[in-house]
């Protein structure tokens, strides 16, 4: 932090006990200051509401023009990362900056597949992890993020998320993303697959439930910025994937789920999926069309409670690991190419939003 910012008075804060000493200490610019330790339903993997509250409030009370919120396995992140994601808010006139890594073809696909398509289609907003790792944002940011992050939330047992780019754009606040290199990516401790779509997912269809009579009103979608330039380090190295069991467990769901999917989809997106699961495991390929829109309809019934959201999401697991079959069998771990059928799956979300806004408005005229 002393590198990053040697002309500038920093204040850290550190958890309580964590043992942390520094020579930044003896450094007049820098200061260091404790605060609790709190909980975490995935142990701090990524930022919840109470990283965001705790942050804001040492913010405000301490008269800060930006914050920077660091996350798990932050020492990765460069000192020109830190610099980048600062500095975006010092000088770039943003409210919230957000880091734009450099990830390979099998990483962060949860958020390639749901999370970024769905945060740049109703939001308008083209940031690549809306869920971020780390954040930079400005005084007035603080205020925004303090008083959301004190709502209750009641989706999940464990520790609440908050959606700080939806936060941004609904208070006409600037977005940005800054490109901040490689950095290590925390995994969570509970690695079932249902249970995260379960916290991670569940958690965004509540906020776009919550913000529904804004993302319904008519907006011109922001156009995607270029793809980051792929890492001629990892480059194909990582070959291609064998995805015949990821096909095979689809076809499975589509044998088994019927009655759950046949409750939530259309005739149409039904008759598209059960096309799909008769493709070989060479050929295997989701739509982008037909995926935003079973995305679309998992949303609108997660808002109806069709069924039970935990069986929903459930549902919906399946679904997703034929994206990222799909995904992985188009991108052959080539990183352009990944970074190719990311933007092509985010631009079908935008050309298909009219389908959730009609769905949404009008439930019943599309019932099977």
């Amino acid at each position: 932090m002393a590198s990053a910012f040697p002309e500038r008075a920093v204040l850290i804060a550190v958890v309580e006990n964590s043992g942390t000493t520094s020579q930044a200490e003896s450094n007049d610019s820098i200061r260091m200051v404790a605060y609790p330790a709190t909980a975490h339903g995935q142990a701090g993997w990524v930022l919840t509401a109470s990283d965001y509250l705790g942050a804001s409030q040492l913010a405000l009370e301490h008269g800060a023009e930006a914050t920077l919120v660091l996350g798990a396995e932050a020492v990765s992140l460069s000192t020109e990362a830190l610099q980048g994601l600062a500095g975006t808010v010092l000088r770039g006139g943003a409210d919230l900056a957000i880091p734009r890594y450099k990830t390979g073809p099998r990483d962060a696909l949860v958020s390639s597949a749901l999370l970024y398509p769905l945060t740049r289609a109703l939001f308008g907003a083209s940031i690549h992890l809306p869920l971020p790792l780390d954040a930079a944002f400005s005084a007035r940011m603080a205020k925004r993020l303090a008083a959301t992050a004190r709502r209750p939330d009641n989706t999940t047992d464990s520790e609440p998320l908050l959606w700080p780019v939806s936060e941004a754009v609904i208070a006409s606040f600037a977005v940005r993303e800054t490109e901040a290199g490689k950095r290590t990516l925390p995994q969570p401790l509970d690695t079932d697959l249902n249970s995260l779509l379960t916290e991670v997912v569940g958690s965004l269809f509540s906020d776009i439930e919550l913000k529904a009579s804004f993302w319904q009103r008519a907006r011109v979608a922001v156009p995607a910025k270029p793809a980051a330039e792929p890492d001629s380090s990892t480059g194909q190295a990582e070959g291609t994937v064998d995805v015949r069991y990821m096909v095979e467990g689809f076809r499975n769901a589509y044998t088994n789920l019927q009655e759950i999917w046949s409750l939530v989809l259309p005739p149409q997106s039904l008759l598209g999926l059960k096309k799909v699961s008769r493709v070989p495991a060479e050929d295997f390929e989701v739509p982008p069309d037909l995926w935003a829109r079973t995305v679309y309809d998992f949303v609108l019934a997660y808002h109806l409670r069709t069924i039970n959201r935990g069986h929903l999401l459930g549902a919906l697991t399946p679904l997703y690991l034929a994206w990222v079959a799909s995904h992985l069998r188009r991108s052959a771990g080539d990183d352009a190419l990944a970074a190719s059928h990311v933007e092509e799956t985010a631009a079908a979300f935008v050309t298909e939003k009219p389908y959730i806004v009609a769905r949404w408005r009008w439930p019943d005229r599309f019932n099977p």
